[in-house]
């Protein structure tokens, strides 16, 4: 079974315009007093918004589920995941990983999905308790499973090069639902398995 993504629990991607992204770029640019007359500044608009659109941009992705045929109860849990997004905040970017986990329910989800419902959700400008919250409603919106678990731990660049400058420190989230919050035994496994302390 392919459940596409549904609009009312996922934001559409809105129009990309390129030419006026990198004309801003530039005016951003040359208004920090940056001169892009030299031959290696004279094409950095254009790498900058092409890069912001990629940081931007999720790639589409249909959410693959099967039938639990077996029965399957225990925790099903991929680790560091690698994660990047942007802080809204700074529109500097943060990167780290994530580790999601599941408690499975009729469906089981192919194992690559979880790795794409990180990359949606953080392909926008975010906040890291957003995200890790957006990741876990969908996956239990989606696939009713008996429990979610989702840590996600990030180092901010907006944190560590500039203000502070407290660089290395990483922001660690989580969001537990069901059987992974309620139960303080699961709960537990789940934090274990994930590494998380």
């Amino acid at each position: 079974m392919t459940i596409a993504l549904d609009p009312r629990h996922v934001d559409r991607q809105p129009a990309r315009d390129l030419v006026a992204a990198e004309e801003a770029a530039a005016r951003f640019l040359t208004a920090l007093g940056i001169d892009l007359d030299s031959e290696s500044l004279r094409d950095t608009p254009g790498r900058m918004a092409r890069a912001y659109v990629e940081l931007l941009t999720a790639r589409p992705f249909d959410l693959t589920t099967f039938p639990n045929d077996e029965g399957y109860d225990e925790l099903v849990l991929a680790r560091s995941i690698p994660i990047r997004s942007v802080c809204e905040h700074h529109l500097l970017p943060f990167v780290g990983v994530a580790h999601v986990g599941y408690l499975p329910g009729d469906r089981i989800l192919g194992l690559s999905k979880l790795a794409r419902v990180v990359e949606h959700f953080a392909h926008r400008p975010q906040v890291q308790e957003r995200l890790t919250k957006q990741v876990a409603d969908w996956l239990a919106l989606e696939l009713a499973p008996k429990g979610v678990g989702v840590v996600i731990e990030a180092e901010h660049l907006c944190m560590s090069l500039r203000g502070v400058r407290a660089a290395g420190a990483t922001t660690v989230t989580s969001t537990l639902l069901g059987t992974l919050r309620d139960d303080a035994r699961s709960r537990a496994e789940f934090f274990s398995l994930a590494g998380a302390h």
